[in-house]
């Protein structure tokens, strides 16, 4: 298929070079593509908290890294846009795209088709992490970024990472769908039950314990392998009961570095608790089967691991191990007659939660947003009160600094990267209460917890990172519905000229919600919606009592032209 003649030979870029080290670059060659290959325009991009990650840590960023796994060498050589390691890219992957030319063979996108994109390539694996569209792939912080079918397309299911979408929708709306299908992922994802089928399971007893539930444990299927640390050996025939070689270890010392999908501990000491927790694979589950015993002080364990490596932690205060797994919720959403609290709700993501809830439909629901600006609390209050009241919710602004919560929640989101607020929240939690941990806390140093509060109140703790594409069509159902605007999170517009001091503005936290950069737009400085009256009343006119709307955005990308 033949190029578009209005492909420019050079644009606007915000290029990440290294640590720290942005720079606008105005004359960053476009691309043409090659087979397979994908050019596309930048309709719009939203700034993310996660570009910031990027930014302070550039090469040694997990993301960063080269691919090790899932494409060969010679094809990543052949995409100019595969930039790993120390050499400069394009963060940005909160995008929309119209794609303005294809390569030969290519089959996932079509000239003239505008795409939402999905940015994880988890089938991509890097050292540290996967490959990502922003991260070792550039992403859309430039006026036209060039993708490779053999990158965006799953291999496992043949699903496309480009989403196509209509023009009944601003470009705003659109490309926020990403950061709404964060929050969305971390509510609909869903949580294990039972053993992990095919996983490798680890059995721990204290002397004198009964090791029982391990069978309906294993409800969906027979274990890899099985491993067994008792004291006794007669704790030994339940774990041979399950009709799977069972390999008996010493002590925990002797298994070296082995970790495990599930380890379930009858016992209540602190020391082993912690021991096990770094046993734990990507995806594992800790079950502490105390059988009435208390730990009696608090445990460490890598709080960070929730959110990165979707560990959890569960237990009962009886004899099975069953009845910890069957405590376990189907996912993480919210239910009927929660008391939630949103933990630092001010922030672009916080606000997300907030929003999110208010819209869900559930009845009954009494929702507190807590942070320490009251600033972004009105910024907050004056999008989600009107929300509340259609939904017939109760909805607290709070600044626990002069008002303290005395409220035990029955559910919590953590915005802040704090590992002490996820332990007030534990401290804290109603019976039965969900731990949503959003936040991204380093997953570096184990954080103390009240396990005999976990176990005891039936509190369970989770965390998700990042979005898969069902997620984003959930929200892009949401949209279409009108159940949900993801324009409501919009608080500042910019250009191309506007995009660095937006990024310094997430880091700053100056802004309470979502920046949109419209890469289209060279000159546009950094804009708050608050300040369009003065810099462009004839966008200003279009807002919807101050919030962003389509008109808006059309009358921008008009008059800023």
């Amino acid at each position: 298929m033949p190029e578009q003649p209005t492909i420019p030979q050079s644009q606007h870029a915000v290029q990440l070079v290294g640590p720290g080290e942005l720079t606008l670059t105005p004359d960053k060659p476009v691309r043409r593509p090659g087979p397979r290959q994908v050019l596309a325009r930048i309709e719009a991009v939203g700034l993310c908290f996660s570009d910031l990650k990027l930014l302070k840590q550039f090469s040694a960023h997990g993301r960063k890294g080269a691919v090790a796994s899932g494409l060969d060498a010679d094809v990543l050589s052949a995409i100019p846009s595969y930039v790993p390691d120390e050499q400069p890219t394009v963060s940005g992957h909160e995008a929309v795209c119209r794609v303005v030319a294809v390569g030969e063979g290519v089959t996932c996108a079509a000239v003239g088709g505008r795409y939402l994109i999905q940015t994880d390539y988890r089938w991509l694996r890097t050292h540290g992490s996967n490959a990502a569209f922003g991260y070792n792939f550039e992403g859309a912080l430039q006026q036209y970024v060039l993708m490779d079918e053999r990158v965006i397309v799953d291999p496992d299911s043949g699903e496309p990472l480009l989403i196509p979408v209509d023009d009944a929708h601003s470009a705003s709306a659109i490309c926020l769908i990403e950061p709404w299908a964060c929050v969305e992922d971390s509510y609909v994802t869903a949580e294990r039950q039972a053993l992990a089928p095919g996983g490798t399971l680890l059995v721990v007893a204290a002397a004198g314990r009964e090791v029982r539930g391990l069978a309906a444990a294993a409800c969906d299927g027979r274990q890899a392998s099985v491993t067994a640390v008792v004291a006794d050996a007669a704790q030994l025939d339940p774990v041979t009961a399950l009709d799977v070689g069972v390999t008996r270890a010493d002590s925990i010392d002797a298994l070296g570095d082995a970790t495990f999908d599930d380890i379930i501990y009858f016992g209540a000491d602190k020391a082993t608790i912690e021991r096990l927790d770094a046993r734990l694979a990507d995806g594992g589950l800790l079950n502490v089967v105390t059988g009435g015993r208390a730990v009696g002080e608090p445990v460490a364990l890598n709080v960070g691991r929730a959110h990165y490596g979707a560990t959890r932690w569960i237990g009962t205060t009886g004899e099975d191990a069953a009845a910890a797994y069957a405590m376990i919720p189907e996912t993480g959403e919210i239910r009927d007659d929660d008391s939630i609290c949103v933990v630092g709700a001010g922030g672009p993501m916080g606000q997300m939660h907030v929003l999110r809830n208010l819209c869900s439909g559930k009845a009954n629901l009494s929702v507190t947003a807590s942070d320490l600006d009251d600033a972004r609390l009105a910024s907050l209050g004056a999008k989600a009160e009107p929300l509340a009241r259609a939904a017939g919710a109760e909805l607290k602004l709070l600044n626990p600094q002069s008002t303290p919560d005395e409220t035990r929640h029955s559910y919590y989101a953590i915005m802040a990267p704090v590992p002490a607020l996820v332990a007030d929240a534990v401290r804290r939690a109603a019976d039965g209460a969900r731990i949503n941990v959003f936040a991204g806390i380093p997953p570096t140093e184990p954080n103390e917890l009240d396990f005999d509060a976990i176990v005891a109140r039936g509190v369970y703790l989770f965390g998700t990172s990042g979005s898969v594409v069902r997620d984003m069509h959930i929200v892009l159902d949401k949209l279409n519905a009108g159940r949900l605007d993801t324009n409501a999170s919009v608080d500042a517009v910019s250009g191309m000229a506007g995009a660095i001091d937006g990024i310094h503005a997430v880091e700053n936290r100056t802004l309470a919600g979502k920046i949109i950069v419209y890469p289209a737009l060279s000159d546009l400085p950094l804009t708050p919606l608050s300040a369009l009256g003065a810099a462009l009343p004839s966008v200003a006119a279009k807002l919807d009592d101050g919030r962003w709307t389509r008109a808006a955005e059309d009358e921008l990308l008009r008059a800023a032209t």
